[in-house]
């Protein structure tokens, strides 16, 4: 079964193309068969005067009708389109949806933040690790971060905090702000013995894979911290030069570091793992999910 993810996110828009599989004990894998991501940027419209530009529309359309392509072309037999921080601010976000639909037949859905952070856990990285101990899922986005906290095996919050990559470099992130997740990350985690987490987005995975770290090892803070420092003390465009990065990874990089070094801080974590998830792999799994609740409930009727 081929099924389809569409993210679109304050910073990107991605399309996830995966084909779900049944192995030998019957258990499923997904096998990612495409992942293309444009940086359509919607947040530095939004964040700032709080609609979307008709040049930025337009470029949302072309996207989508790409990705209606691939969803055909891949022959994807069913999908689940999601918008998320942006999106949500913009204050013609809906009439943006309406027309995408018109013009292209993919339904939108604009989620809020914590359908989001739910989405984003629905990978179940956590059911595959040690159940005595604490496990915070930060994913961070260009408009929001979404924080999930498992204590002992089971959800025990879940929360989206308007703090993200392009908010900062807009200066639209006050210390009130700052200070209240800082205040509900000290009060969730306390008396937990030791929190590990686990970050999603395009800036972690960067860095983990220029800190060269074999795949399921952690990073340290500390290193986090390092990488924050050097990468601060360099423009975008030496940015750019320097470690290879694109426009749209360089500039939204450091304020990403901001947002995971003081999460970690905050819950007393020394690592990080980087899996290498996110909103869209979340939006698969639980397409596959309603599918497989939707066969269940015919066979039961017939």
């Amino acid at each position: 079964m081929k099924l389809a993810a569409i993210d679109i996110g304050s910073n990107a828009a991605r399309l996830l193309i995966t084909e779900v599989i049944k192995d030998d004990q019957g258990k499923e894998r997904f096998n990612k068969l495409n992942l293309v991501r444009v940086p359509l940027r919607l947040g530095f419209d939004v964040f700032e005067n709080q609609t979307i530009s008709p040049q930025k529309e337009e470029h949302i359309i072309k996207t989508i009708r790409a990705y209606r392509a691939l969803i055909d072309v891949y022959g994807v037999q069913h999908y689940k389109a999601c918008a998320t921080s942006a999106m949500r601010d913009a204050s013609n976000g809906a009439a943006i949806i309406e027309h995408i639909k018109k013009d292209t037949g993919i339904e939108i859905e604009i989620i809020s933040g914590d359908q989001e952070a739910s989405f984003i856990y629905e990978n179940h990285i956590a059911e595959n690790l040690d159940k005595d101990q604490s496990y915070l899922y930060i994913d961070v986005g260009g408009g929001s971060t979404e924080l999930t906290y498992f204590n002992e095996g089971k959800l025990a919050f879940k929360h989206s905090f308007n703090i993200g990559t392009i908010r900062l470099l807009k200066n639209q992130v006050s210390d009130t702000h700052w200070e209240e997740m800082k205040d509900s990350i000290r009060q969730f985690t306390k008396g937990a013995k030791t929190v590990t987490c686990i970050g999603s987005g395009g800036n972690i995975n960067k860095v983990f894979s220029m800190s060269k770290k074999k795949d399921g090892k952690p990073l340290p803070l500390e290193l986090l911290k390092d990488y924050h420092r050097e990468l601060s003390s360099f423009s975008v465009p030496e940015r750019m030069r320097l470690y290879n990065l694109r426009e749209d990874r360089a500039d939204v990089i450091v304020p990403a570091l901001s947002i995971y070094i003081n999460v970690m801080r905050w819950s007393d974590s020394k690592e990080i793992f980087v899996p290498k998830i996110g909103l869209a792999d979340g939006l698969v799994h639980i397409l596959y999910e309603e599918i497989k609740t939707q066969v269940q409930n015919i066979k039961s009727r017939s």
